[in-house]
Order: C-alpha cells, then sequence, then structure tokens
C-alpha cells in the first residue's frame, strides 16, 4: 500500500484484461474513489507476471480468458512465485471449468464483471486485507463442489503424462516420449480432466501445481 500522509494508505492495483476498453474503465473508477492507486495494466497473463513483479502492487483484478497468456496459469505461477499480492478475477464466465480452478490456484476472489462498483470496491478492500470475495453464483458452486466426494488419484501414467503437459509437451511428443499413441493421450487427458475437475490442460496444470501432484 502507498502511504498517503494523513491518511489511509492507499491500495494499490494491477489491472489484467485483455480488452482496452476495459482497463480503461477500471482504471478511471479506480482513479476517481479515494484509496486506491493503479499502478499498471497487462493485456494477458504472462505479461501480467512481468507487471506485478515490477510494481508489487496489494491486489491484482484478473480476467480469466485472454489471448497470449490465461488468467489461471498467471495466478499458479504467481502462488508458485509467493507474490505477495492478492489475486482477484473479475471475469464474465462463472462456469466449473473457470471459477474452480481460478479458485483452486489461488485466487483470494471471484468477481463477474456485472458487479456493481461499490461490491467491486468493498471486494478489493476486502482482497487487499486477505479475506475472500466470493459472488453468491460462484459460493455456491463452492460449496457443492466440497459436499461432492474427492475424485480418484492419479494413476502414475496420467502422473507421467501431467508432469509433460505442464513442461508445454503436445499431445504427440508426449505419444513418442511415452512410446503410446496419441489417441491413448487423448484417452489420459479426459481422465486427468475428469479426475481434477477441469476441462482444458492450463486448468489441469493449476489444479496440479495446487494440490502438489505438480512439483
Amino acid at each position: 500500500m502507498i502511504e498517503n500522509p494523513g491518511s489511509t494508505p492507499a491500495i494499490t492495483l494491477v489491472l489484467v484484461d485483455d480488452h482496452p476498453v476495459v482497463r480503461d474503465g477500471l482504471r478511471g473508477m479506480f482513479t476517481a474513489e479515494p484509496g486506491f492507486e493503479v499502478l499498471g495494466e497487462a493485456a494477458n497473463g504472462v505479461d501480467a507476471l512481468d507487471v506485478v513483479e515490477r510494481h508489487d502492487p496489494d491486489v491484482v483484478l484478473m480476467d480469466l480468458r485472454m489471448p497470449g497468456g490465461g488468467g489461471v496459469a498467471a495466478i499458479a505461477e504467481l502462488t508458485r512465485r509467493g507474490a505477495r499480492a492478492k489475486v482477484l478475477v473479475l471475469t464474465t464466465y462463472d462456469t466449473d471449468s473457470d471459477t474452480l480452478p481460478a479458485i483452486e490456484a489461488g485466487a483470494t476472489g471471484y468477481l463477474l464483471k456485472d458487479a456493481p462498483r461499490e461490491e467491486l470496491f468493498a471486494a478489493v478492500r476486502a482482497a487487499a486485507d486477505g479475506r475472500s470475495v466470493l459472488s453468491p453464483a460462484v459460493a455456491s458452486r463452492l460449496m457443492t463442489r466440497v459436499r461432492t466426494p474427492a475424485d480418484p488419484a492419479l494413476s502414475a501414467r496420467e502422473r507421467e503424462v501431467l508432469v509433460l503437459v505442464a513442461r508445454g509437451t503436445t499431445n504427440r511428443e508426449i505419444a513418442a516420449e511415452l512410446f503410446i499413441s496419441e489417441a491413448t493421450v487423448k484417452t489420459h487427458l479426459t481422465h486427468i480432466f475428469a479426475k481434477l475437475g477441469t476441462k482444458d490442460r492450463a486448468a489441469a496444470v493449476a489444479v496440479g501445481y495446487d494440490r502438489g501432484i505438480l512439483g
């Protein structure tokens, strides 16, 4: 936080969204509201890592689906690096394949972009204090997930496949390295996604790191 003489320290932010209009709107909102300071912006998850490292903000407002680097992978990497910043997801998506991996990757909160302005301000303040903030829809999904029995553990071969996926290896390269067919690789991935409750490679990797499956 940035100290303001005679007042409460300002909460510092980094904005991550692939739409310039959204970033401009958020910057305008937070600049006009006392108690906030926008330090930087990024258009994708990869650039966000550099911006966060450079500015060390209190809170990162993170979109999820962005060309050139999604939010879940960026959240997982910030968690892995031990970044001080709290990540508050701000997105239009509330499906299980988006919500749960983001939370499991280390996001402090999850809000939808239709949230009222005051709710967003309150959420950022809460995130800066280390408190979790979830939209009602997301909270409901998480409660359902908690009440669901845990998925079976990954098999040794499934772990091998997930490790290779985390390294950015293609299905064809995985097949060659493990001496199996591409069809078998796809089958393993289907099982991995089902067991981890994810729907894509990036989310599976994020959950893999969060659960300690990946080193």
